[in-house]
């Protein structure tokens, strides 16, 4: 479901919960607008939060904002968070789309979930522009320190602190600790930087969490396998070296990947994933790439297992990441798939200005195919560029 499919079913309800909000208008004080972001980014529901703006509050009639002298766009609201003292410099990530509903314009301010709550005020905020006809400032305050949140459709007050048990539940979440053992360990790596090796071992390649060392990630050859890909054969050295990469909560394997080393061990890397294109009507693939998605495990682990040195380490990470797709998300790489389909005709337009590595014969590959995957991936990846542009217009 869309965003807009799902503002018209919010409004549907004829009611507010923890994570939407309808506003007649928007905010006249500045102050109360951080309120109300404080109060949607603390939710407790662990998911995006809306403040819908020109639906009013009452009855969820629309009223559009079209007229509305305070409207303010996504840089705007931008702006005044920026220029707010969060604790840890943190705060709350926004995007404000628009639609138009019943011939009115509805603003919709997207508040995005995070791991970084509780989100909080180093310094108390009021508008300063809110005065009286003295020229006094009367303006609402939000306090410095005062965790806020929204529990079903009530705001904490904003001269009062949440509950107790609203607070904990928010430090929770900040350290991971709602999540499952795979959530939370593919968070932690997230710190590459928070993961010590092994005492039993210190020649291992087993390393633990620091504040959590029951969990572990170890790399072990598996000399089974010789296998090679198309991605190899760019980089100083192509013969690979293949492990498996394991996971472990206590005792427990959370998962298995396969690994690979590099460039005669520059560069250490889960192997990406697989998928293709079929241009006929036939299932096979006539197009193949190896690809990661953002936040998936192979991506996460990764990114944990390179430390760039702007050396030979970085140059076989870079040389790798040119014939590896990266997608935000898995719903973007089915749109390219669907893009590449419909403009594979026009891939000589791509062609130009591509390098191509010496390829060593190996025993038992057909170099002919090898090469026109490597060629492929180069296409791929300025289609992927030329795919993006024209999602942005």
């Amino acid at each position: 479901m869309d965003t807009e499919q799902l503002v018209i079913s919010l409004i549907k309800t004829r009611r507010e919960d923890d994570w939407w909000d309808f506003k007649r208008e928007h905010h006249h004080d500045k102050a109360e607008l951080v309120h109300d972001i404080l109060c949607m980014a603390n939710n407790r529901p662990r998911r995006d939060s809306y403040i819908i703006f020109g639906v009013a509050d009452d009855d969820c009639s629309i009223t559009g904002v079209e007229n509305d002298s305070y409207r303010r766009n996504q840089q705007g609201i931008t702006d005044i968070l920026r220029n707010i003292t969060f604790v840890g410099s943190t705060r709350p990530r926004i995007e404000m789309q628009t639609f138009t509903i019943n011939n009115h314009e509805i603003d919709v301010l997207i508040i995005k979930d995070s791991l970084e709550v509780p989100y909080y005020l180093e310094k108390d905020y009021q508008d300063k522009d809110v005065k009286n006809k003295d020229g006094k400032n009367y303006g609402k305050i939000v306090r410095a320190y005062h965790v806020y949140t929204r529990v079903v459709d009530n705001n904490t007050p904003i001269d009062k602190q949440a509950d107790l048990n609203d607070v904990e539940f928010l430090w929770r979440k900040r350290f991971g600790l709602l999540e499952s053992p795979l959530d939370r360990i593919m968070m932690y790596l997230k710190n590459s930087n928070l993961w010590d090796c092994s005492p039993d071992n210190y020649n291992s390649e087993k390393l633990y969490y620091r504040f959590s060392p029951e969990f572990t990630i170890e790399s072990i050859v598996d000399d089974s396998k010789d296998g090679y890909q198309y991605y190899l054969f760019n980089q100083t050295d192509i013969h690979p070296r293949w492990y498996d990469i394991n996971l472990y909560y206590h005792q427990t394997m959370l998962a298995s990947l396969e690994g690979l080393s590099l460039d005669g061990g520059r560069y250490f890397t889960p192997s990406p994933r697989t998928d293709g294109i079929s241009l006929t009507k036939y299932h096979h693939w006539d197009i193949s790439f190896k690809y990661f998605i953002k936040d998936s495990i192979e991506h996460i682990v990764n990114v944990f297992y390179y430390h760039p040195d702007g050396d030979d380490e970085t140059i076989a990470h870079d040389k790798f990441m040119d014939c590896i797709l990266l997608f935000e998300t898995n719903d973007e790489k089915e749109r390219f798939k669907n893009y590449v389909f419909y403009n594979w005709n026009n891939k000589e337009e791509y062609s130009s200005n591509i390098w191509m590595p010496y390829f060593e014969e190996i025993e038992g590959y057909n170099m002919d195919v090898i090469k026109e995957e490597y060629r492929n991936s180069q296409i791929l990846q300025k289609m992927l560029v030329a795919f993006r542009k024209e999602a942005c217009k």
